[in-house]
């Protein structure tokens, strides 16, 4: 009779061994980028809109096709306009930037370290960040005039919250015991802040600079549509008001090229800083 009970329950546990098994058991999470799958992804996107514009599916007035706009594009950079445009956007958008993140960085330690920072801090990012900021540059331009210090300001307003965000963000999350470990090291606050705070909190800054450089990008693309005799804003804004199509996606094409540029110098200094990990 023991037998049989013995046999009764046996029979779950090898009915449930097979369900047990984990499949990624002790072989970690290490995702990694694929660059053949990504260009590869662009040139069937492509290739399918120049399939569509070829067989008439796609409207050449709507959508030009990818030829007519690699010819404008040409055309751009063989007259210069080209590089006419893209310098004064590179102007405004890397000072801007610069601007925005530095004042972020600084509040954003504030903010993080400084309970008689958190709260205002916390309260003013609270209220200003979910205003659109495109709709405060007529202020910048009543403050500032309607040449390039406006538009510098519109995109470092853009760029501090979320730099200040992410900065406080990263300060929080840096593992308390190791905080109290520096301090029972007696070591000076500065110490404290470079070798434990700073290191803990600069993965989560760079996710930041992803977030506030494509703001930075679209903040410089609206101030430049209001305001701008030269800019990638301005040409496209051009473009459009004489129906040049081929033109304004060449425009488009630019700023997506720009953005990919931005996302890979980002990515290299990720890869620097944080050699560490």
């Amino acid at each position: 009779m023991s037998h049989d009970i013995s046999e009764v329950r046996a029979e779950p546990q090898s009915a449930a061994s097979p369900a047990s098994q984990v499949r990624f058991r002790a072989t970690g999470f290490n995702p990694k980028a694929n660059p053949v799958a990504a260009w590869g992804f662009f040139v069937a996107v492509i290739a399918l809109w120049q399939l569509g514009s070829s067989t008439g599916v796609i409207s050449e007035l709507a959508m030009p096709s990818p030829v007519a706009v690699a010819k404008a594009l040409w055309q751009l950079i063989v007259t210069g306009d080209l590089w006419l445009h893209l310098g004064a956007s590179l102007q405004r958008l890397v000072g801007g930037w610069i601007m925005g993140t530095v004042a972020g960085l600084f509040v954003g330690f504030l903010v993080g370290m400084f309970s008689w920072a958190r709260s205002p801090g916390v309260a003013f990012v609270s209220a200003l960040f979910p205003i659109p900021k495109i709709a405060l540059l007529p202020l910048f331009i009543i403050w500032f005039g309607i040449g390039e210090p406006s538009k510098f300001a519109t995109i470092a307003f853009g760029v501090f919250f979320p730099t200040v965000i992410n900065t406080f963000g990263g300060v929080d999350n840096v593992q308390r015991n190791l905080i109290r470990m520096g301090q029972s090291f007696d070591l000076p606050m500065w110490s404290v802040i470079r070798k434990i705070i700073l290191p803990g909190a600069l993965p989560t800054i760079l996710s930041g600079f992803r977030i506030s450089s494509s703001i930075a990008i679209i903040l410089l693309i609206a101030a430049e549509m209001i305001g701008a005799q030269y800019g990638i804003g301005a040409l496209i804004l051009a473009a459009g008001n004489l129906y040049q199509s081929d033109q304004l996606i060449a425009g488009v094409v630019v700023l997506s090229l720009l953005g990919l540029c931005v996302s890979w110098l980002l990515g290299r200094l990720d890869r620097w800083l944080l050699a560490w990990r």
